[in-house]
């Protein structure tokens, strides 16, 4: 009789646990909800509600600490981050709470502390993106570039639709002068993410890269200038150096001339952009002995988009928020292009380690 009862008792326990925890995970739902409408005190709310049912709910200790940095609050999301790594660990939904954790830290000013816990999360969590990327962001605080640029590539290469990683690659070539380098990032960016503020300084961007180093400098005159490396080749004893794009920087600095002439000079930004990003894929199909992570990761999307005829719809994608009418009449009227560039950037396969 004694083992009835406490099975009846145990089996009525289960069961409350179980309610509880449904009921904190709904709550933790709802807080998310406060929290993409960025009412975060209403989010911070919902969660406390989910850890009064279920004391060390892992998704509602996770999105606390992720709600927490948004209201500035570091210390308490330091707290809910290792409360939750203390009481969670080895699962895998902790890779959030590292990013929270790196980023929490390096708000308060304690970087180095902050790529050690970024490391710490990578050890355990190797294939999530995030941990790079942020951890890349701290690395641009300390001003360390060439960390960060590992970080973000390393990023994209674990998830390829990741716009904030793409814009960081771009505009970090973009402050070294690599060029072609900063026009593909800048261009994968456009590809995924077209419409935002940032869409439209990268695409701005993006045209003062395409424009090349022509010049008009007379009336029937014009001025090309070329740098000893786009003549001769970026060399290292004999060999091109990793990530050298002198040639096809070159022939975008040829084609820009064109600019000015009387068949090319009343073209729309879109038309021009078009004929010399056409170039540039030209030029990049022919590899050679190039090498390097632009040359391997972003190089083979841009040169079977060419081949694939999808140039003109990328163009205009990357147009999007130029306030050109023409422009939104295109992409208004044409949305079987749409469809199938979508589809195929969506299944290209990109090179992933």
């Amino acid at each position: 009789m004694k083992t009835s009862v406490l099975i009846i008792f145990l089996f009525f326990c289960s069961a409350a646990f179980t309610q509880d925890k449904e009921a904190a995970e709904k709550l933790v739902k709802e807080g998310v909800a406060f929290h993409d409408k960025d009412e975060f005190d209403s989010a911070i709310a919902k969660y406390d509600q989910a850890l009064q049912l279920d004391k060390d709910n892992l998704a509602a200790l996770a999105e606390k600490a992720v709600t927490l940095v948004s209201l500035q609050k570091y210390d308490e999301s330091i707290k809910t981050c290792q409360k939750a790594i203390e009481t969670h660990a080895g699962e895998k939904d902790l890779n959030i709470v590292y990013v929270s954790y790196g980023n929490a830290t390096d708000a308060l000013g304690k970087t180095d502390q902050s790529i050690k816990i970024y490391d710490q999360g990578i050890k355990l969590f190797p294939d999530y993106y995030q941990l790079y990327f942020n951890k890349g962001i701290a690395l641009i605080g300390m001003k360390r570039y060439d960390d960060a640029m590992q970080c973000f590539q390393k990023s994209v290469m674990i998830n390829p639709e990741h716009p904030g990683s793409h814009n960081a690659i771009a505009r970090i070539s973009n402050l070294s002068d690599k060029k072609i380098p900063s026009l593909l990032a800048y261009g994968r960016f456009l590809s995924v993410e077209p419409t935002s503020t940032r869409a439209k300084e990268n695409l701005a961007s993006m045209q003062k890269i395409i424009k090349g180093n022509a010049e008009k400098t007379g009336d029937k005159s014009i001025t090309i200038n070329l740098s000893t490396d786009m003549v001769n080749g970026a060399t290292k004893k004999g060999k091109p150096k990793e990530n050298d794009f002198s040639m096809t920087e070159m022939i975008l600095s040829l084609s820009s001339a064109l600019d000015y002439d009387d068949k090319f000079k009343d073209q729309k930004e879109v038309e021009r952009f078009i004929r010399k990003f056409e170039g540039v894929c030209s030029s990049l199909k022919e590899k050679n002995k190039n090498y390097g992570f632009f040359w391997e990761y972003y190089v083979p999307y841009f040169v079977e988009m060419k081949d694939k005829g999808f140039t003109e719809t990328f163009a205009y994608i990357a147009f999007a928020t130029s306030e050109d009418p023409a422009v939104t009449d295109w992409l208004k009227s044409h949305q079987a292009e749409l469809e199938k560039f979508s589809e195929w950037s969506s299944n290209f396969a990109w090179k992933s380690k």
